[in-house]
């Protein structure tokens, strides 16, 4: 990868972040201020899960290439083909997730 591409894939993590503390800020200013009253009891808190962030195809990019700079570059084209594709843009968004958990194991069996 190039300095450029490696420089696009450090701003979008960067971004991202800031997304999460903005989040994160947004939730904190959220359940201390306000009326006691509006706030729901603890047990339906704690009763209703809290969806998964939704990976994003930058996300999963860094994991491939951070495995493909490790010498697994022929693990993640498999990878890719048996997701259908010849590239990651080309593989469906629902599924980064497995996607992302075969990425992770590849270079762990040794």
């Amino acid at each position: 990868m190039s300095k450029m591409n490696d420089m696009a894939m450090t701003i979008e993590e960067l971004c991202n972040a800031a997304a999460t503390i903005a989040d994160a800020a947004d939730w904190l200013a959220k359940q201390f201020s306000g009326d006691a009253a509006e706030q729901p009891p603890a047990e339906e808190v704690a009763a209703k899960p809290e969806p998964k962030p939704q990976l994003t195809l930058e996300q999963v990019r860094a994991v491939l290439a951070d495995k493909s700079r490790a010498g697994h570059t022929a693990a993640v084209r498999e990878l890719l083909l048996k997701y259908g594709a010849s590239k990651l843009s080309q593989i469906d968004p629902a599924n980064y997730e497995a996607l992302l958990r075969e990425a992770e194991v590849l270079g762990d069996a040794t």
